[in-house]
């Protein structure tokens, strides 16, 4: 979709060499081979070295290490900042990924913050989600859910009541189970209100964190509303703080064990991607 945004939006802009090199980018993430799509990268690399997707590419296919997946989102970001620009950071903060031109930089960067994370590198981690919701209030990426994990992971209360505040509206179950575990975790007379709210959303999570379910992990880059992949993802990113608070899976097995589910349709079956 974005390669066709690009074709049909592009115009003049073809002939820069920036342009040129993302185009070639979307010729990679359209290959099948896995080889294929690394030489296409460093193909867009050589046409123009501030493609930053090319770099997030070679982060995802060709590291062979989590230093090495690090060494090229940051080369991706330094790319991405250098083909933005000064005047452009200017023009498109606040409506970041609304631009074309701002999503390799936006992709190279959520990829920082989550090996970031993986190395142990909490407080840059979170710097980057905290400044990329800055840039893009509207949050296409969900990088919310990121860092509502990190928060929640740290026990960082404050900074996450705040971000859920500022995303109040958000029904998503990835969300809702997030409120209802702080609830909990506060003693809130509402936790058990919102846990059944979440489980209206989706079912599985409660028996994927008690260990009666499998993960179920996504097989295309895209999250079923309501299945058991978002299920899965939100276990996976959040699992470990659920089975830190003591007493929590219980209380939402209890919690959650006499509802009937809802009839398919609603939100059940919606897609958003990963």
């Amino acid at each position: 979709m974005e390669g066709m945004m690009a074709g049909r939006f592009g115009g003049a802009k073809d002939a820069d060499p920036i342009s040129a090199a993302q185009n070639v980018m979307y010729q990679a993430w359209d290959a099948t081979d896995r080889r294929e799509r690394i030489r296409l990268a460093k193909q867009a690399l050589a046409i123009s070295p501030l493609c930053a997707d090319a770099y997030v590419l070679l982060a995802g296919e060709e590291a062979r290490s989590v230093e090495q997946a690090l060494a090229f989102y940051r080369l991706g970001v330094e790319a991405g900042q250098k083909a933005i620009g000064p005047e452009g950071f200017k023009e498109y903060a606040g409506h970041f990924w609304g631009f074309l031109e701002t999503r390799p930089y936006m992709r190279a960067r959520q990829g920082l913050a989550v090996v970031l994370w993986a190395m142990g590198q909490h407080q840059e981690a979170i710097g980057h989600c905290q400044a990329m919701l800055e840039l893009n209030p509207n949050d296409n990426q969900g990088i919310r859910y990121l860092l509502s994990g990190y928060l929640l992971s740290l026990g960082h209360t404050d900074a996450l009541k705040q971000l859920l505040g500022q995303y109040e509206d958000d029904g998503t179950a990835m969300w809702l189970y997030t409120r209802a575990l702080l609830a909990f975790r506060e003693g809130s007379p509402t936790a058990d209100r919102l846990a059944e709210e979440a489980w209206a959303e989706n079912s599985y999570v409660p028996e994927i964190l008690s260990g009666r379910h499998p993960v179920i992990a996504s097989q295309d880059g895209y999250i079923t509303l309501g299945g058991e992949d978002e299920a899965g993802e939100y276990a996976k990113d959040n699992g470990a703080a659920w089975r830190a608070t003591p007493g929590a899976i219980e209380w939402l097995t209890r919690v959650t064990s006499t509802l009937v589910p809802r009839p398919p349709g609603r939100s059940a079956g919606g897609k958003w991607k990963q």
